[in-house]
């Protein structure tokens, strides 16, 4: 009976941990182009990887940022997928980088 419980607890716990590691982090983000100055506000979808700082989803936005011309100025915030439905009618037409 004990192995039972055991079984079920574990079971219960991997299951747990698994929808936590499939949960979507996205950021917000200040960027620039120069001649003339553009400026930009976006989100970007993390990788796992990136969603534990500030400093590690920058890390990643730069060069994603950077391959369409723009210097990634700074992020605003880490958001979860609540937090990204609600800011995205305010990024405009760039409102999701990949």
């Amino acid at each position: 009976m004990r192995k039972t419980y055991s079984f079920l607890f574990a079971s219960v716990m991997v299951l747990a941990l698994a929808g936590q590691a499939s949960a979507q982090c996205y950021a917000d983000y200040k960027a620039k182009q120069d001649n003339p100055l553009r400026l930009q506000y976006g989100l970007i979808e993390l990788p796992e990887a990136a969603c534990s700082s500030a400093q590690a989803a920058a890390d990643y936005a730069r060069e994603v940022i950077a391959r369409s011309g723009w210097t990634l100025l700074q992020i605003e915030s880490i958001l979860d997928e609540t937090e990204f439905q609600r800011r995205r009618a305010n990024a405009g037409a760039i409102h999701l980088r990949q």
